[in-house]
């Protein structure tokens, strides 16, 4: 039976494989996981390359089950690249590859490694059909796996957790959360009629966008609270205020619009927070 919907031979079949790597996506967990190896104060280069792996496989994942339900189940989208046959596949591939990293990350780190990257797997595998349809479950679950990547990122450096990466987690957690309320909202009217209960359609597009805006300043915030505390370096604030700026902007903007800014922004809140981090080290303050 064929793996891809459109063509038959090995190119097509790769590039259906491939077509479930969504960058905008992919890319914030895979910093996140780095970032949090960089906050340990040093790396393993072999540790980093293992729990980005295993954070690739995890959102992976993500993207082929959410396609398979969307388009197989719900027909919901107007096409997908892979049979239903092809997606599942796609999920033992992915899901094996997770699994050897996990057991990698045991018999490397230790068990608490492996503990902390499994429940990127598992938010990942029931985002759909299960978790996307409650509003804190469908808002809180990929920024979770952010957060957590960024945890399980610093724990595989330095086999231990404190208040730094704990905090730099939290902060993404409510940021992220804040965004992606934005960007359910896209799909009120949709949503609404299939009864998929996000934000938006549970308080309304209004209500949710002042939830939103809500959650990503008490997250910057936190940010110049944490800086001001020196628990992270007094230069992320510049990141808070380059963030609060990109939000004014997208605040007056259509939903489509503002996800598009704010996830950008997002992009320039971490390089920001890498950069200072970077430059002024955390390790006495671990």
């Amino acid at each position: 039976m064929a793996l891809a919907r459109a063509d038959h031979g090995i190119d097509a079949t790769a590039r259906a494989f491939w077509s479930q790597v969504h960058p905008v996506f992919m890319t914030p967990p895979l910093a996140a996981s780095l970032f949090g190896a960089i906050l340990a104060g040093h790396l393993e280069a072999t540790l980093a390359a293992v729990h980005v792996v295993a954070m690739f496989a995890a959102v992976y994942t993500a993207h082929v089950k959410d396609g398979y339900v969307d388009f197989h189940i719900r027909g919901e989208d107007d096409d997908h690249p892979l049979t239903e046959r092809g997606c599942r596949v796609a999920l033992a591939l992915s899901t094996a590859t997770f699994a050897l990293c996990c057991l990698l990350l045991f018999v490397l780190v230790d068990w608490v490694a492996a503990a902390l990257a499994l429940p990127t797997w598992v938010i990942a595998y029931h985002h759909a059909p299960q978790l996307d349809m409650h509003p804190v479950t469908a808002t809180v679950g990929y920024p979770l796996g952010i957060a957590l990547s960024l945890v399980g990122g610093f724990y595989v450096q330095a086999e231990t957790l404190t208040a730094v990466p704990l905090g730099f987690a939290l902060v993404f957690l409510v940021l992220l959360s804040g965004i992606k309320v934005i960007d359910d909202a896209q799909d009120y009217d949709y949503d609404r009629s299939i009864q998929k209960r996000t934000v938006a359609v549970v308080v309304g597009p209004r209500r949710a966008h002042a939830i939103a805006y809500g959650m990503m300043g008490a997250a910057l915030l936190a940010v110049v609270a944490l800086a001001i505390a020196r628990v992270f370096p007094p230069t992320a604030m510049l990141a808070a205020l380059a963030f609060a700026a990109v939000g004014f902007v997208a605040r007056r903007a259509t939903p489509e619009i503002a996800t598009m800014l704010l996830i950008r922004g997002s992009y320039v809140f971490l390089a920001v927070l890498v950069a200072a981090v970077w430059f002024e080290p955390l390790a006495p303050l671990i």
